[in-house]
């Protein structure tokens, strides 16, 4: 079985839904990330192509930390546009890892980029399924069999751009890989400083285990991770990802005012 993490920036995975990918790596999965920009604004120090290649050396360590595959398709940051070409770019990404689930982004998170990457990744597991929808890319890989089954992560810091709790459907306790994550999301050294600057937000690590604690309580579990299912027309029903945990995902209670 294989699942891929659909994200925008290079350390988004690490952030949502690196739990989740730990969890089902530990069970055999392949594991894939693929992200749509390659964070080249994310400093203020360095030019934007040496940020980049740091960002990609991040990126490929940190999915290392779980035997994960990583790729990036090269849209800089605050560029990610939902066109046709970029719709094919993230369908041929599907397409080669050919994945049974996808995690994207929350269709309500705080900026366009990741807003615009949950309906590309949507859109791909669609249109990767199609036979007759052409990417135009070299060496194309073939359709899909079938649509994944597409699971929308929590937002950053559990809110929606108007500060809103946005509440998961399901919960997958992540208690016993939290320190795996913190490890993954550690290897992304470059953006502890930038975020302290342009964010406000300090302790990169730790701003992580509050919002896995603030999700572990609403199913009586020390860390966990948020997810509701795209259950739309043409897209799987099923849970897979629950029969994959198993005891491990569990439907979330009504969620608290704040985080």
């Amino acid at each position: 079985m294989r699942a891929l993490s659909i994200q925008a920036h290079p350390d988004d995975t690490e952030f949502l839904c690196g739990g989740a990918m730990a969890l089902l790596a530990q069970r055999g999965w392949r594991i894939g990330i693929l992200t749509c920009c390659n964070g080249d604004c994310g400093s203020d120090r360095l030019p934007a192509k040496e940020i980049a290649a740091i960002r990609l050396k991040e990126g490929k360590r940190a999915a290392e930390t779980i035997g994960a595959e990583y790729e990036t398709l090269g849209v800089g940051d605050a560029q990610l546009v939902f066109d046709n070409p970029t719709r094919r770019l993230v369908a041929q990404g599907a397409r080669r890892f050919a994945p049974d689930l996808v995690f994207a982004p929350c269709a309500e998170d705080y900026v366009a980029d990741h807003t615009i990457c949950s309906a590309l990744a949507a859109d791909a597991c669609f249109n990767a399924a199609l036979p007759n929808y052409e990417t135009g890319a070299r060496n194309a890989a073939p359709p899909l069999r079938a649509v994944p089954h597409l699971y929308y992560c929590d937002p950053i810091e559990l809110l929606d751009r108007y500060g809103r709790t946005v509440a998961p459907a399901i919960c997958v306790d992540i208690s016993s890989v939290i320190e795996t994550k913190a490890e993954m999301l550690s290897r992304h050294a470059s953006q502890r400083e930038w975020l302290l600057r342009h964010h406000g937000i300090d302790q990169y690590v730790e701003s992580m285990r509050a919002w896995s604690r603030a999700r572990g309580a609403l199913i009586g579990v020390g860390y966990a991770e948020g997810f509701r299912q795209n259950l739309g027309q043409g897209y799987p029903r099923t849970d897979l990802l629950g029969e994959a945990l198993g005891g491990l995902r569990r439907q979330a209670k009504a969620c608290p005012t704040e985080p």
